[in-house]
C-alpha cells in the first residue's frame, strides 16, 4: 500500500468519522498552528531563530495531514500505534509521536456537541454542563501513549514508566458519550501516575460535586471514584477472590 492509497483509505468516514470536506477544512485550520508550533520548539532547543532557509533539514517521516489522520483513527477505533504504522508504513514510534503532537490542537480546539454544529466543548466544565443539559452518560477513560525517553537528569524521569506497560508513556483523559463520540481529550500527564490519581489532579471529581445531575461509567482504574459517587458513576464489579485451597503437610 502506498502514501495515496493509506490516506485515502483512512480518510474515509468509517475510518476518521469525518466527511472529506469537514476533514479538509481541519487540516487547512490547523495545519498553520501546527507548524507554528513545531518551529516555535525548534527554536527553543537551538535557543536563537532559524538560521537556514525553510525546508531545510531533515524531512518529517509523516506530512502534517498524515499525522492529523493517524491522531483522528486512533482516537475514533483504538487502533494500535504498530498497526497504525503498518499502513503508513512508518515506525510505530513515529505513529506514537504524531499523536502527542497533534492532540493538543486537537483539545484547543475544542470538539463539536454531537446535534450541536455551533457548540464547542473545550473545557471538563463544558462538557458536564453539556453532559447535564442534554442527559449524556458520560464514559471516563484515560489513554496511553508511548513517547521518547526523557533525557537523563531530568526530574521525575521515572514518573513516566507506565507500570501497566513498562514503556514511556502519557496517559490522556478522554471522555465521550454512549456512541464513543469524543467530548474531551487532553489533562496529559506522566505514565507512571494512577487514574484515581489523576481524578483528583484534573478536577473530575469536583465537576461531579458540581453537576450532580450528571451520570459516567468508567473503568477499573476509576473505581475509587464510583465509590465516592456511587449515585452517579458506574464501574465493573470487581473480580471474585479465588477461594484458598489446602494445601497438603
Amino acid at each position: 500500500m502506498n502514501v495515496g492509497q493509506a490516506r485515502a483509505a483512512m480518510s474515509d468516514y468509517d475510518f476518521c468519522g469525518m466527511s472529506a470536506e469537514h476533514l479538509g477544512a481541519l487540516a487547512v485550520e490547523l495545519a498553520s498552528r501546527w507548524e507554528a508550533r513545531c518551529e516555535s520548539e525548534r527554536c527553543d532547543r537551538r535557543g536563537a531563530s532559524r538560521r537556514r532557509e525553510a525546508g531545510a533539514g531533515p524531512k518529517y517521516g509523516l506530512a502534517f495531514v498524515d499525522r492529523l489522520l493517524v491522531t483522528l483513527v486512533h482516537l475514533r477505533t483504538g487502533l494500535t500505534h504498530a498497526a497504525l504504522g503498518v499502513i503508513d508504513e512508518v515506525g510505530s514510534s513515529t505513529i506514537g509521536r504524531a499523536i502527542v503532537g497533534i492532540r493538543p490542537l486537537l483539545a484547543e480546539r475544542g470538539f463539536t456537541g454531537p446535534g450541536q454544529p455551533g457548540l464547542r466543548l473545550r473545557t471538563l466544565e463544558d462538557v458536564f454542563a453539556y453532559a447535564e443539559a442534554e442527559r449524556v452518560t458520560l464514559r471516563i477513560d484515560g489513554t496511553e501513549t508511548q513517547v521518547r525517553r526523557p533525557q537523563a537528569g531530568r526530574p521525575s524521569r521515572r514518573s513516566f514508566v507506565s507500570g501497566k506497560r513498562n514503556q514511556n508513556t502519557i496517559k490522556t483523559t478522554t471522555l465521550s458519550d454512549g456512541q464513543g463520540r469524543t467530548l474531551f481529550s487532553g489533562a496529559l500527564r506522566p505514565g507512571r501516575m494512577h487514574d484515581q490519581t489523576a481524578v483528583r489532579n484534573e478536577g473530575i471529581a469536583e465537576q461531579f460535586h458540581q453537576h450532580p445531575g450528571v451520570k459516567a461509567a468508567v473503568d477499573r482504574g476509576y473505581r475509587g471514584l464510583a465509590s465516592e459517587f456511587p449515585g452517579q458513576v458506574s464501574a465493573p464489579p470487581r473480580k471474585p477472590k479465588a477461594p484458598l485451597t489446602a494445601t497438603g503437610p
